[in-house]
Parts: structure tokens; C-alpha cells; sequence
């Protein structure tokens, strides 16, 4: 604004009195249109101010959108994990679901890519060793203790003799055993689980949880009927020269079915040992680290001294490597099933796999479809499903 003032003083005496006079004059001639010029030159500048500038440091937002559909993608998926995990009262039975439902795509995958026979010693150090690697791993980079606190250590140790007498008795059951007879002896497990929690870690075995155990092994039962009888009759049409024989593979015979039995009460007493060392430790993932750290150099020195090792083709080598893998995190979903919700509960979720691989061997036509394995099927999965409709909610009421 032009506006500039002038003073002129003028002091005059006329004897005792002094005047004083002050002239204010404007330089520019429109004081009065002044006001409106000064806004009528503010006025564009405020204008412009309003309006957005693009320049090339500006944002696109063209693509910045699908970056933003990729996080919120990322992030409804992590959440959807971690719910899983933690986020609800039905954690525990749907790890214990999503763990068996793993060991189900698992026997897809071997059924579907042919690859060259690999002995079974073989297999389970690969799997073993891919364990404690991983297991270890997850720990260093979550911060945890390798080997737990000092007050788990002792059960972490239990668990990993436990489960590793387990392991290589249903190991050397299945090498001699039809695989029929191996598989329902194997799925006795979650009844010893049940029992065993009763005995160990006193926990309640209610009516409908009995039932629910019963049910689903009576459908594995009738799924495997057929051939358990099949097997039994042509066992005793022998020849007499056969008969020395006969009873050299009947003493084996009882001998791999008893060596079964075994694996199942101590892999039922392992799943308490898991359960407790899993709450002491307040990590799941200990309990498959100290598994492993045991059973790979184990698996290594019986594949050594009982098998020949066989070199794998880059395709087989790269299959054992998945399965390893998913075995891993099958692992880590039961241990962390078993720590949050009951034995037998969870112990009769495990079930499902066998209906699932059933009903898929039925549907590729693998598997004759006949009343008794539908049956079986049906069993298991209305017992599994009543199982989840129930819930953990007594228990976990008395937890909080």
C-alpha cells in the first residue's frame, strides 16, 4: 500500500501561550479507494492458494490405491493367522484341525507326484533334521531361549524321549505290519492321549468326550473292516510245509503288533508331555525343537546301520523338501493345540484325517466305496464336528 503521511509543525508564543499545530496529508490523492484496491489485489492471491499444484514430486494416486489393496490383503491375512493362533476360544481345536488336515495334503502329495522308492529311515531324518532347522530358526529370530527356561527343561527332555520311542516303534510296526493294521494301530494314540491326560495331568474325562473317542475309532473300525478280515482269513489258509514258517511270521507278527501298542501309549503319553512343557515354557515351538534335536541324529544313526542310504533325484530331493516342510508346521499346530485346549478334545479332532483321505480316495475312484467305509466316514466326521460345535467353553471359563 502507497500511504505515506507528512507532519508539518508549526510553535507560535504570544506571550504566555504556546500553540502547537500538527497537519496530517495523504501522498496519494484515493485515500478513500484504497482500501478496495489493496483487496482487489490480495484477493487473486488468496484465490490461487486454494487451487492444488501438481508438479512431479507430487503423489499418484493412480498407484498409490492398489498399494494399498496389497497391504490390507497382507494385513486381513496376518490377522487372519494370528486369530487362528490366538484369537479365539476355538484356537485349539482349529490348530489341531489345520495340523491334521496338513498331514492329509501331505499323503495327497505322495499319492499324486511318483517319485523313487527312498527308504523310510531316510525320510525321517529329512524330516527330522528340516525340523530343527526351522524350529531353531523361529526361536533365534522370535527372541526365545533355544532350550526353553530352566524350570521346562526337564519335560522338554521327557517329551523328546518320549516322542522319539514313539517314532521309531511306529517305524519298525509299519515296516512290518500291513498298512492297514499299522494305521488303526497308530490312530489308538488320541485314546492313550485321553487316558493318559486322566492319569498325568488329571484332567476330567466327561461322558460326551468318551463318546466322541469311541465313536470316531469305531469309524476307523469300520473304514479298515474289510481288509482287517480279508487279512485274517487268508492268514490261516496255509500249506502244511508252511507251517514252521507260519509260526516264525506269527511271533514276528504279534511281536510288530505289540511294538505298535507301545508306540501308541508312549505317543499318547507324549502329547501330555508337549501339553505341559508348551504351558511351562509358554512356547509351543520348544517342544518340536527338543523333538528334534534328539530324533535327527537318531533317524541318521539308524538309517547308517539298518538301511541303505539312497541318493535322491533333484524331483524326489525337492519333494521330501516340501513335505518336510509342511510336516514342520503340522508340528507346530499340535503342540500349539495341545496347549490351549484339552487332551481329548483335541485328540479326537486328529480323526479327520483319516475321513478326509478316505473320501478323497473315493472320489478319484482309489478307493472302493462301500457302506462300511461311508459309514466310518460319517462317524468320524459327526464326532469331530459335534466335537467343535461344543467348544472349550467350561474350560475355558475356568482357565479365566
Amino acid at each position: 500500500m502507497s500511504k505515506t503521511m507528512s507532519s508539518k509543525s508549526t510553535e507560535s508564543s504570544d506571550g504566555d501561550q504556546a500553540t502547537v499545530e500538527l497537519i496530517v496529508c495523504n501522498s496519494s490523492p484515493s485515500a478513500a479507494d484504497g482500501g478496495g484496491t489493496a483487496s482487489d489485489e490480495i484477493a487473486p492471491l488468496l484465490a490461487q492458494s486454494e487451487k492444488p499444484k501438481t508438479n512431479i514430486f507430487s503423489v499418484s494416486y493412480t498407484r498409490r490405491k492398489p498399494r494399498e489393496h496389497v497391504i490390507e490383503t497382507d494385513t486381513s491375512l496376518t490377522n487372519c493367522m494370528l486369530w487362528v493362533w490366538n484369537g479365539s476360544r476355538f484356537s485349539g481345536l482349529m490348530c489341531m484341525a489345520l495340523s491334521s488336515t496338513i498331514y492329509f495334503f501331505m499323503q495327497v502329495m505322495s499319492d499324486v507326484f511318483m517319485v523313487q522308492s527312498i527308504p523310510l529311515f531316510e525320510t525321517v531324518f529329512t524330516r527330522c533334521t528340516v525340523t530343527l532347522i526351522l524350529s531353531y530358526l523361529w526361536l533365534r529370530r522370535s527372541g526365545q531361549p533355544i532350550f526353553g527356561p530352566m524350570h521346562a527343561r526337564n519335560l522338554l527332555v521327557l517329551r523328546a524321549l518320549v516322542g522319539f520311542l514313539s517314532l521309531f516303534s511306529f517305524v519298525y510296526s509299519i515296516q512290518r505290519l500291513p498298512l492297514s493294521q499299522a494305521t488303526v494301530l497308530s490312530f489308538t494314540a488320541p485314546i492313550m492321549a485321553s487316558i493318559a491326560a486322566r492319569i498325568i495331568l488329571r484332567e476330567k474325562l466327561k461322558i460326551a468326550e468318551i463318546g466322541g473317542l469311541a465313536l470316531s475309532f469305531f469309524g476307523v473300525l469300520f473304514i479298515f473292516r474289510r481288509i482287517l478280515t480279508t487279512q485274517a482269513v487268508s492268514g490261516g489258509l496255509v500249506k502244511p510245509g508252511e507251517a514252521i514258517s507260519l509260526n516264525v511270521r506269527g511271533s514276528d507278527h504279534m511281536l510288530a503288533v505289540l511294538v505298535g501298542l507301545f508306540s501308541s501309549i508312549t505317543g499318547g503319553i507324549s502329547y501330555c508331555l508337549i501339553k505341559a512343557g508348551a504351558n511351562a515354557s509358554d512356547q509351543p515351538l520348544v517342544t518340536v525343537f527338543s523333538f528334534g534335536i534328539l530324533a535327527s541324529p537318531a533317524a541318521g544313526i539308524c538309517l547308517f546301520f539298518f538301511e541303505e542310504f539312497v541318493l535322491p533325484s533333484f524331483y524326489s530331493f525337492l519333494l521330501m523338501l516340501v513335505l518336510s516342510v509342511l510336516a514342520f508346521f503340522a508340528e507346530v499346530l499340535l503342540a500349539r493345540g495341545l496347549q490351549l485346549e484339552k487332551t481329548s478334545k483335541v485328540a479326537n479332532v486328529q480323526y479327520i484325517e483319516v475321513a478326509l483321505t478316505q473320501l478323497w480316495g473315493m472320489g478319484l475312484s482309489r478307493i472302493a466305496p462301500s457302506f462300511g467305509r461311508l459309514l466310518g466316514c460319517v462317524l468320524i466326521l459327526v464326532s469331530v464336528f459335534y466335537t467343535m460345535y461344543i467348544g472349550p467353553e467350561k474350560e475355558m471359563n475356568d482357565v479365566a
